[in-house]
């Protein structure tokens, strides 16, 4: 049984411990795939500041892998920007074997999510932060809802032709080693799950206020259409999400995961990739666009171009 009540998707909490809207000022940024166990990004995630005092930022999962690593970097940030949103990426819920935190699954999440909570971070069970600066005023919601296969490879109709295609290719995500679905018999059953808890709240949201949907994944399959090795699309999402974009009122969508930064619209909503990357990544490309993408308020970048489908994807 899911350790989080099906019915119980918001934690009570009194007013003094939600999240306060933000004042005046400052701007809404976001980053995802920090990596800080790997030598050379930690020095990139401590370089991260704000340049005004009320700069919110949101970080769309993989900071790290070893509950340590996590700890620091996000400590590091809730100490430095006026409020940070956390959605967690595949990379935090993995159980490494040299982790001191044994957790598994579930239980490595909630545990996750009490060590934001006690950093004043926002995550997926609690209230949606209401970012309050200029162009808002929005909800920025940290989702996790995981992947479940649907992604599939090209020329199978299942989830264990797909994985088998992507066995054959060599193009295996190192989740299947390494991140447990517990208590659910898969990562499928486990996702399911988390899309029918966050469509509750999604639907229950007051519709007048836009959204900021923060997701590890892209909610949609087209960000993967230009891997290099369409394999790998299964361990990037779920088609369950596909419409949430247009059914809720949704400002903006953020993810990362795919290490490929830039920006797309679909369907008239504008899709940030906001990922960091491995340092052989970004040494590659820089950053050309800077660490930390701007939200909120919005200016179109001229320098906002699609980069070449260039990933190491046995291990993202």
């Amino acid at each position: 049984m899911s350790l989080i009540p099906p019915d119980r998707s918001v934690p009570d909490r009194s007013a003094s411990e939600r999240p306060r809207p933000a004042p005046g000022g400052g701007r809404l940024l976001a980053a995802s795939d920090l990596h800080v166990g790997m030598p050379d990004n930690r020095p990139v995630t401590d370089s991260l500041h704000p340049e005004h005092e009320d700069d919110w930022l949101i970080v769309a999962g993989d900071v790290a892998e070893m509950t340590e690593d996590i700890e620091w970097a996000l400590r590091l940030l809730a100490e430095r920007f006026a409020k940070v949103v956390w959605a967690p990426g595949n990379h935090e819920l993995w159980t490494p074997r040299e982790d001191t935190n044994e957790l598994r699954g579930e239980r490595r999440y909630l545990h996750l999510v009490e060590l934001c909570r006690s950093l004043g971070i926002s995550t997926p069970e609690d209230p949606y932060p209401v970012w309050e600066g200029e162009g808002g005023p929005v909800a920025v919601a940290p989702l996790f809802v995981g992947y479940d296969y649907t992604f599939r490879a090209p020329g199978t109709s299942t989830k264990e032709q797909s994985l088998a295609r992507a066995h054959e290719a060599g193009v295996v995500c190192s989740d299947e080693f390494l991140l447990h679905a517990d208590p659910y018999p898969g990562m499928d059953a486990w996702c399911r799950a988390r899309v029918a808890l966050t469509e509750r709240r999604l639907a229950a949201h007051d519709p007048s206020v836009p959204l900021v949907l923060v997701n590890h994944y892209p909610l949609v399959r087209q960000p993967t259409d230009i891997l290099w090795r369409p394999e790998f699309a299964q361990w990037c999402g779920t088609e369950l999400t596909a419409d949430w974009h247009v059914r809720f009122n949704t400002a903006a969508v953020v993810y990362g995961h795919l290490h490929i930064p830039r920006t797309t619209h679909y369907a008239g909503v504008r899709f940030e990739e906001v990922s960091i990357g491995y340092p052989r990544e970004w040494r590659k490309r820089g950053h050309p666009r800077g660490l930390l993408r701007q939200i909120l308020p919005y200016a179109p970048d001229p320098r906002a171009t699609d980069w070449p489908p260039v990933r190491k994807q046995e291990s993202t």
